[in-house]
């Protein structure tokens, strides 16, 4: 009935009290919604529909969930978090719920300082996302706090991955194996970019996937050239390239895969050179990945090459990015980033090009746990393939 693990979720919360002592805060604020779910479902397992929510951490006592009444059955039965409070600020504007408990940031203060909590400075997380509205209102139903971002600290603990994390992503990886055969397989002349779309989400779903980290990507002919393209009733048509990308959640944690292959089976000599310079981009990079690498030194080799064949023109993402709950999420790892890899991160490896004159777009996309001395793959099938030229 749920996704959370309760082993996980109590070193999670005893993580981030370490973060709060040394900061010498009372509390965490953890903001979170359906599209910025990540920093919510790291604590809870969890995320609502319709409503926002936060997770409030006090350093001692119990955590509460903050959300809307719509969602708070379905927390009370799904969460790892299950004591509830609702407050208008996360609810759908003017939906009404006559029966629900509603309070207001000022009523929570109240109810904590009875209960001998009191808190003077609550650290925040998410404040790049988090709604003007809650913010203002919480600062004004606990006046005279003091607010102190930590987003970067809270997310850093999500960049070092546990033995279960690891886990879930190879999980979601293997089955990306799976779910990017079955689209290939679907992708002919004649078929619309969502019915292959369609064979890949289908697998994905009957083997448990909850969700997906990001609308699959087909992007045929010139869509090819959109960097992200989800499916459409775009008609494919002979001849044409397709970039083939999809990225499954298994207990909340994404894998993802991607391809670029000939809707007719066939690769032209052009289309076969292109896509084996990035097949090339791809091995260098990953001889990048090991302990103590930056951003700056893994983006070097691949960048050079690029350069060396007239590619670098097309180039709008970097080679390298990090994965968890979100497909692409901190650390990344562009030319200008300085965060070192250490053991137990995971990393994808992830080359493109886009907007070229001819063949539009391309990506090719397989990941990596990385190990005291260097990198293993999350799907040896993907690193197998991708280890060859076509």
């Amino acid at each position: 009935m749920s996704y959370y693990n309760a082993t996980e979720t109590q070193r999670r919360i005893a993580a981030l009290k370490e973060i709060l002592s040394k900061r010498n805060l009372d509390g965490a604020l953890v903001y979170y919604d359906e599209l910025n779910i990540a920093n919510g479902w790291y604590l809870t397992g969890w995320c609502p529909q319709f409503e926002k929510g936060a997770v409030l951490v006090p350093i001692k006592g119990e955590a509460l969930l903050l959300g809307g009444p719509e969602s708070e059955p379905f927390a009370k039965m799904s969460s790892a978090i299950t004591s509830t409070r609702c407050f208008p600020v996360f609810m759908v504007p003017d939906e009404e719920y006559p029966n629900a408990t509603i309070i207001d940031f000022k009523m929570l203060n109240d109810e904590l300082r009875s209960s001998g909590t009191t808190l003077k400075r609550i650290g925040f997380v998410g404040t790049a996302t988090i709604p003007h509205q809650v913010y203002t209102e919480f600062e004004a139903g606990f006046a005279g706090i003091e607010i102190v971002d930590i987003t970067e600290e809270y997310e850093t603990l999500r960049a070092y991955k546990s033995t279960w994390e690891i886990e879930q992503v190879r999980a979601a990886c293997l089955l990306c194996d799976d779910a990017l055969e079955k689209m290939i397989a679907a992708l002919h002349p004649g078929a619309y970019e969502y019915e292959v779309a369609a064979e890949g989400e289908y697998l994905c779903r009957k083997a448990g996937a909850n969700s997906f980290a990001y609308a699959t990507i087909i992007g045929s002919g010139a869509r090819a050239a959109a960097v992200v393209p989800t499916a459409t009733n775009k008609k494919i048509e002979d001849g044409e390239l397709a970039i083939v990308g999809i990225a499954p959640r298994l207990n909340g944690y994404a894998g993802t895969c991607s391809d670029t292959v000939p809707a007719n089976g066939v690769y032209t000599p052009r289309q076969k050179d292109l896509l084996n310079h990035m097949r090339e981009t791809l091995r260098l990079t990953k001889a990048m990945l090991k302990p103590g690498m930056t951003g700056r030194e893994i983006d070097v080799p691949g960048r050079k090459y690029y350069e060396k064949h007239d590619l670098a023109r097309y180039l709008v993402c970097p080679f390298a990015h990090s994965i968890g709950l979100m497909e692409a999420e901190g650390p990344f790892f562009g030319p200008n980033g300085d965060f070192e890899l250490r053991p137990g991160m995971i990393v994808m490896v992830d080359i493109s090009f886009f907007g070229h004159p001819e063949l539009y777009g391309g990506r090719i996309e397989t990941g990596y746990v990385i190990t005291n001395t260097g990198c293993e793959p999350l799907s040896p099938k993907m690193d197998a393939y991708f280890t060859k030229d076509l």
